[in-house]
């Protein structure tokens, strides 16, 4: 009786927090912003993996949380993500060549904690 309620609270838990990316969407966590319009939210990495390191994120999820879960409706939000993050490049003089990674899922290093 007990396991069914704690495993209906962490389900709970596991999909009505928000995450630390809608956190910073919303403006309760600070970021250093570099690029926003009405689909998209670049900002500096604060962990640094290269000299030049940001994110760039759907404002809202629609179900996308990770690559693997796009559905059809998501094509047009996904082509938005990556022209923001080419323009992000060329604002940061990076015409030269720039990498794009895409984490997806734990075991590609990808994971969103929740407060």
């Amino acid at each position: 009786m007990m396991f069914r309620s704690l495993s209906k609270i962490l389900r709970h838990f596991s999909t009505s927090t928000p995450t630390l990316f809608e956190r910073i969407v919303s403006r309760q966590i600070p970021a250093k912003i570099i690029y926003e319009d009405s689909q998209a939210l670049a900002f500096e990495d604060i962990s640094p993996q290269a000299p030049v390191h940001f994110l760039v994120i759907p404002k809202v999820l629609n179900g996308l949380t990770k690559l693997s879960q796009a559905q059809e409706n998501h094509k047009e939000l996904l082509g938005h993500l990556l022209w923001v993050t080419q323009k992000v490049a060329k604002d940061r003089n990076l015409e030269k060549g720039f990498r794009v990674v895409i984490n997806n899922g734990e075991e590609a290093g990808f994971f969103i904690i929740k407060y």
